[in-house]
């Protein structure tokens, strides 16, 4: 079963991100991603170890960002794929069979071939783009995402992703979309999470979790 609500680590530095995740961890999120770029193999299997650690003690899932080989090292609950061309295959024969994989898609065409890849749940985006982001993917919106949902017609969960708020939450889960991935809101309040969670009538009862 994959949680409702992920949140995507923010910072401006890899302590911060660290930091944010505690802070998650510690105001009830059932899953994060460590979202570190730009930085080396090494030092993000330092940053990834320390994450681990973070997120055993409150038992809240870790998904590394494209990093398998070091996702299967630490023993994270998963893998983000972000580039839509990678075969999610080569990971699944990597992992262990408990691991999950995720894939990030911004089109139809790209849920389809996710899918395809058996990933265990796809972040469709961006919802919205805010002011300080740039890029050539198309702005979904409500209408984007109820159009790819009403098309797959898939059990894969799709869960939303792009400056997306709280008050977004009624209407997009109106699309069919699982759930949402969240950074800037639950960064600015982490006591944001009690909201999304009852907004998304999120639980972590009945979850499977893995020990080791």
């Amino acid at each position: 079963m994959i949680p409702k609500l992920h949140y995507i680590s923010q910072g401006n530095t890899p302590k911060e991100h660290l930091e944010n995740i505690q802070k998650a961890c510690s105001s009830g999120a059932e899953l994060v991603q460590l979202n570190l770029n730009n930085i080396s193999e090494k030092k993000y299997l330092k940053f990834a170890k320390e994450a681990r650690e973070i997120t055993s003690h409150f038992q809240t899932r870790l998904i590394l960002k494209n990093h398998f080989k070091i996702a299967k090292e630490v023993k994270a609950d998963g893998v983000h794929i972000e580039n839509i061309n990678f075969c999610a295959t080569t990971a699944l024969e990597y992992l262990y069979k408990w691991q999950i994989i995720g894939g990030t898609a911004n089109t139809l065409k790209d849920c389809e071939k996710l899918i395809n890849n058996k990933v265990d749940y796809i972040i469709l985006s961006p919802f919205r783009v805010s002011n300080n982001e740039e890029g050539e993917s198309t702005t979904l919106g409500l209408n984007g995402f109820s159009l790819i949902v009403d098309a797959l017609k898939t059990k894969t969960p799709i869960i939303g992703w792009g400056d997306i708020a709280s008050d977004d939450v009624k209407t997009i889960l109106e699309t069919g979309v699982s759930g949402v991935a969240v950074s800037d809101e639950i960064t600015c309040n982490f006591d944001s999470i009690q909201l999304f969670h009852k907004l998304l009538s999120a639980s972590s009862i009945n979850e499977q979790r893995h020990t080791f």
